[in-house]
């Protein structure tokens, strides 16, 4: 489903559409304070760091994910990362096999985490940590999940996109917010602001990391006569990086976030490439959404997370998992 424009609109017309849905809105983030008031959330052995947001759409949250799965697991840490698996089919909790598991079984970003660390899909989140735990889980790393109130945590982080910011600072429906920024900002450790635009945070007194999505191999790409595709939040961003990266955007077609794909769909996207005598080209995590036959003439742009803020990250993760001191020369 693609975003209303009213929830970024200041337009008049944006306005009344917001302002008639906003009790709903007040009553949606009502909804999430009373779950935290009621919640008695299942305390994990393992550690248990988790990166949400406030909005809906995409934020860069999962690569997040994936860059501090990485650090932790080059300080020699177990790390799993839990997943609801959205748009998978499978409720779980299970352990991800990318040879088994399709993104029909257990979401697209899944299957894109497990080349990093092992994934567990759980709609129960409480029943993934203990899967986790089972297979000795030094950390228990929550892929969203910030309203979700059924595990403690010792460290949530909220990502947020500094171009698109909270759009305009109302809650579902009547706006793009998952609960009340003031609500939701009193239970971070911390906030990843993606992105090089200013964009401030009244009232969080916690750090404010900086982090930015860079394409890993843009490179390939230059030069080059690309006709693109993209079911995610912003597809826009997603062909934008294309023409950063120098290629030559002949189409692009935006799809829904997380949308599957057809055989007719890819069919007649390569052949209008083919037309164009152009390349294909599309996300990681549409690429995964595509069963192995259709994948044939398709190529996929890399994206990574990279934080401006490294010690800032480092104490924050220091805080629950002390990075190993190195000993010292004898």
């Amino acid at each position: 489903m693609r975003s209303p424009e009213f929830w970024a609109g200041r337009s008049p017309a944006a306005r009344i559409a917001a302002a008639a849905l906003s009790p709903l809105g007040y009553l949606y983030g009502a909804t999430v304070a009373i779950k935290a008031a009621r919640a008695s959330p299942y305390r994990s052995p393992a550690k248990v760091i988790c990166v949400g947001n406030l909005t809906t759409g995409g934020t860069g949250k999962t690569p997040v994910v994936r860059a501090i799965a990485e650090r932790l697991i080059g300080r020699g840490l177990r790390v799993f990362v839990l997943s609801r698996g959205y748009g998978g089919l499978l409720t779980g909790p299970v352990l991800v096999n990318p040879t088994e598991h399709s993104a029909a079984d257990v979401g697209d970003e899944p299957i894109m985490l497990a080349a990093t660390a092992p994934v567990i899909v759980a709609r129960q989140r409480a029943e993934g940590a203990k899967l986790g735990e089972s297979h000795q889980a030094d950390v228990i790393l929550m892929d969203d999940g910030h309203q979700n109130f059924s595990l403690a945590k010792d460290i949530s982080l909220v990502v947020i996109d500094s171009a698109e910011g909270l759009g305009n600072g109302r809650a579902l429906p009547a706006g793009p917010l998952r609960e009340p920024v003031k609500q939701g900002l009193a239970r971070a450790d911390g906030v990843v602001l993606m992105g090089p635009h200013n964009f401030s945070l009244p009232r969080f007194s916690g750090p404010v990391l900086r982090a930015r999505l860079v394409p890993q191999n843009q490179g390939q790409f230059a030069g080059q006569r690309v006709v693109a595709f993209a079911g995610i939040g912003q597809p826009e961003k997603f062909f934008a990086t294309l023409k950063t990266a120098g290629a030559q955007m002949i189409a692009a077609f935006p799809f829904a976030d997380h949308h599957r794909y057809r055989e007719n769909e890819i069919h007649a996207l390569r052949d209008k490439a083919r037309t164009a005598n152009a390349i294909l080209v599309t996300t990681e995590k549409d690429y995964v959404r595509l069963s192995p036959p259709l994948r044939s003439e398709i190529n996929f742009l890399t994206i990574s997370a990279m934080f401006d803020d490294v010690p800032e990250l480092t104490r924050l993760l220091d805080s629950v998992v002390p990075e190993p001191a190195i000993p010292a020369p004898s």
